[in-house]
């Protein structure tokens, strides 16, 4: 063989070797790898980064520091499933029809490989459509577990979505059933960093943790993890210690009732005081600091988002839990407020921002940001803008809408208020307006003053609009609508839509 033609296809390969990193690279560029991490019940105000001086969460606080911190977003609803299946679809509870926590105790009654998502195109869909390799490594929460939902190429779940211990969980990782020993965190981590290691095109993966949790068993069953003994004495002077409210209450006597006695409910009412359950629960948020950690190292390059699905009350208001711990329920910032950071090594601009953004906006905010089609129309809104250093331009009022079965929420700069349904012979609620300007704990309802009765009727009156705007009748519960699976309000909603009212399984 010549010299020559050896240095010929030297040459060639080694330019041919040149533009195909090149290609590679502006790939990259163009389409940029994508990890979605989210915590299980968790507000905000549990991280250091966002004033937390008795949570060790180096992590995400450096994450913090050097990326974007949204410091007020909130979720869509303040429970697991629906939250989840706002991210997922871009939808609204009164769109997708998941308005409560998927009961996966009654799983033997469902239709066979159901998910509470089908007929909706979900994030993973769009991604795939855009190129794009899928996996999905912890909690799913939205139908059957064992085989995979729409959209993803890799499956690593856990059986349930109510979560009973951080050890010993019943896994599905593709088509393949097994118990795991070992905490959970650390489990979905490891299979989440193996598929981050594939050299084989661009990938979003979303591993959402079934931590810190804070319900009973998980936080109370005395198992303990690597980082609890640095909250043994800790004073969880962070949470406040309060008498359990009235709406909490009769939140408890409300499910007892309706369960027949069948639902235990107690925590709700026990754990605001119970320094073992505080403690452990942030001790789950050490460990999910540390798994942010070992991601945020193995993918320096990748867009990585971290939120949670919803917050969580410590005994904020009385109450410990989500928006449906109380009757009527509630969207307190504990409950509704959420982190939400934003992260990718050298491309995103650092800072701080005060725009009002829900989780929700997380569906077209990453579908924009690599260049994939969203809905432009929808109630999930783009924030990619920011992201890029460049302003919004298109994102109309500064406020963010959320619901909760019977109530709806609008958060502004000055107000949160609270408007619940009403309808002739329906059982009288009481609306909330909160001048979170100078209230930022939320304390004095306003909605009664007749100074205020100008702002609670234009408040009110946005929420209509905007619920008009978007919802579907099938799904809105204020229009008849039926939800998907579970309510935690069946004999409310029958007393006023009647006994032929209830969950469903699909439109």
């Amino acid at each position: 063989m010549s010299r020559s033609f050896l240095e010929s296809e030297f040459k060639f390969s080694f330019h041919r070797r040149v533009k195909k990193n090149r290609h590679k690279r502006t790939e990259e560029l163009s389409r940029p790898n994508v990890i979605l991490i989210m915590s299980d019940n968790q507000q905000a105000a549990t991280l250091g980064c966002y004033g937390n001086s008795e949570i060790e969460s180096p992590n995400l606080d450096a994450m913090a520091e050097s990326g974007l911190r949204f410091d007020r977003a909130f979720c869509p609803n303040a429970f697991c499933s629906p939250c989840r299946a706002s991210v997922l679809t871009g939808l609204l509870p009164s769109q997708h029809g998941v308005h409560s926590w998927i009961d996966d105790r009654n799983a033997e009654d469902w239709p066979s490989e159901w998910h509470a998502l089908q007929g909706h195109r979900t994030l993973p869909e769009s991604l795939k459509a855009h190129g794009y390799r899928t996996g999905i490594f912890g909690k799913y929460h939205l139908g059957e577990s064992e085989t995979p939902g729409a959209g993803w190429d890799d499956w690593v779940t856990m059986e349930h979505g109510h979560v009973r211990s951080f050890y010993g969980n019943r896994i599905t990782e593709n088509g393949e059933r097994y118990v795991h020993r070992g905490h959970a965190v650390d489990f979905f981590t490891d299979k989440a960093l193996e598929f981050i290691g594939r050299d084989d095109g661009p990938f979003f993966a979303f591993v959402p943790y079934p931590a810190p949790y804070g319900h009973w068993p998980a936080t109370n069953d005395g198992v303990r993890n690597r980082y609890s003994d640095r909250y043994d004495r800790c004073p969880m002077e962070s949470v406040p210690r309060m008498g359990v409210s009235a709406e909490a209450v009769a939140n408890y006597d409300m499910i007892r009732s309706e369960s027949g006695g069948g639902l235990d409910f107690s925590m709700l009412v026990r754990a605001p005081n119970h320094l073992p359950s505080l403690r452990n629960y942030y001790s789950q948020i050490s460990m999910v600091d540390d798994a942010v950690g070992r991601i945020l190292s193995a993918a320096p390059d990748a867009l990585v988002l971290f939120t949670a699905d919803h917050g969580l009350s410590l005994g904020h208001h009385g109450f410990w839990g989500h928006g449906a711990s109380t009757y009527p329920s509630n969207l307190h910032l504990a409950a509704h407020s959420v982190p939400l950071i934003a992260h990718r090594a050298g491309a995103l601009p650092s800072g701080r921002s005060g725009l009002h953004v829900s989780n929700m906006d997380l569906h077209a905010t990453i579908l924009d940001y690599v260049g994939a089609e969203f809905d432009r129309g929808g109630p999930s809104r783009s924030f990619a803008p920011l992201l890029r250093g460049e302003e919004i331009r298109s994102w109309g009022d500064d406020e963010v809408f959320s619901e909760q079965e019977e109530t709806r929420v609008i958060r502004t700069p000055r107000w949160a208020f609270f408007k619940r349904f009403r309808r002739d012979g329906s059982p009288e609620l009481p609306d909330a307006l909160f001048d979170v300007a100078k209230d930022p704990d939320e304390t004095r309802n306003l909605a009664n003053d007749p100074v205020h009765s100008r702002t609670v009727a234009e408040l009110s009156a946005r929420i209509d609009a905007f619920f008009e705007r978007h919802s579907r009748k099938e799904a809105d519960l204020w229009r008849g609508g039926q939800p998907i699976q579970n309510s935690m309000l069946t004999r409310y909603w029958r007393s006023v839509w009647g006994n032929e009212w209830g969950p469903v399984y699909s439109y």
